[in-house]
């Protein structure tokens, strides 16, 4: 019998709420927002994007971050980017960097790195990690070398796959493979996008553009160099240096809500009392509910 439990996959889900609370505070100076669409609706301490939107401020759902560059060309205000994302998007984030946007244009990292997240998790002692099904997108960029630790020095079988149902089908087979053949390793299921040393000139880009610090993740105490952060040649563009924001007496999740133990593979959706009743994707109390790539919003639209 195989038991598959998501993790730490929704980059929306795992931005905390500090980082929800700097944007709020960025409204609060006048500054535009600008951020992904799900990015609305993840609650902070005090609220959310949606309701400061709701309530007049000027906060705009962008695609990308050249749409965010191209409104702070139109416009005279101060723009900013909400930059969320594993390292999928980062490069984007740090090509637009090195083009030197407009002055008046700056970003707030809250890029996340995975491989800290899943060296975290094996350590917590937390979750008993049998295998891991490595993330097709992030690979496409990091490429299978981080990964091959977590077979060499933890012995954890481990496939990379893509997004259709027969990939995920083909990873688990790949895992069970390894584990009757007691040869854990990396395979690589996803070999039309993902290659061993991943995208050269994007990680080179994401280099130059950004450092790594330790922050926690929602759900998460601080993990050790797990998120990226403008290096000081682009401090222009950085969002926190040139608004001094400083966030106190942070509340991580609502009532009620047990998004943490859920993004960390310990609880399931259907553990959680909210789950289905004050909690659904209309009404989402919870991040993990409010991205279309959240654990709670998937089991509500696909398991009964």
């Amino acid at each position: 019998e195989v038991e598959i439990v998501a993790g730490p996959g929704c980059p929306v889900c795992v931005v905390p709420s500090r980082e929800i609370d700097e944007c709020l505070q960025l409204i609060e100076k006048g500054v535009t927002v600008t951020t992904f669409g799900d990015m609305l609706r993840v609650p902070g301490s005090n609220g959310s994007l949606a309701e400061a939107k709701a309530e007049g401020a000027d906060v705009r759902v962008v695609y990308g971050i050249p749409n965010a560059v191209e409104i702070a060309e139109k416009v005279d205000n101060d723009v900013v980017f909400m930059s969320a994302g594993f390292e999928t998007t980062a490069p984007a984030t740090a090509s637009e960097l090195l083009k030197k946007p407009p002055e008046n244009f700056s970003i707030i990292s809250c890029h996340r790195l995975i491989p800290p997240a899943i060296d975290f998790l094996i350590n917590s002692g937390e979750t008993n990690l049998n295998a891991l099904i490595e993330p097709g997108h992030v690979c496409t960029i990091l490429g299978t070398e981080p990964f091959e630790k977590f077979s060499t020095e933890y012995g954890i079988p481990q496939a990379v796959a893509g997004f259709n149902p027969l990939d995920i089908l083909m990873s688990v087979y790949m895992i069970l493979r390894q584990i009757d053949n007691g040869t854990p390793r990396i395979d690589n299921e996803y070999k039309r996008a993902v290659r061993t040393e991943g995208n050269v000139i994007g990680k080179e880009m994401m280099d130059e553009v950004f450092h790594v610090e330790s922050r926690e993740w929602r759900g998460f105490p601080k993990i050790p160099n797990s998120v990226l952060e403008v290096n000081d040649e682009f401090a222009q563009w950085d969002a926190r240096k040139k608004y001094d924001i400083e966030v106190k007496d942070v509340t991580e999740a609502p009532k009620g809500c047990i998004c943490g133990p859920i993004l960390r593979g310990m609880a399931k959706p259907t553990d959680c009392k909210l789950f289905r009743k004050a909690c659904n994707p209309m009404h989402p109390i919870g991040a993990c509910m409010v991205s279309k790539e959240g654990t709670c919003n998937i089991a509500h639209r696909y398991s009964r």
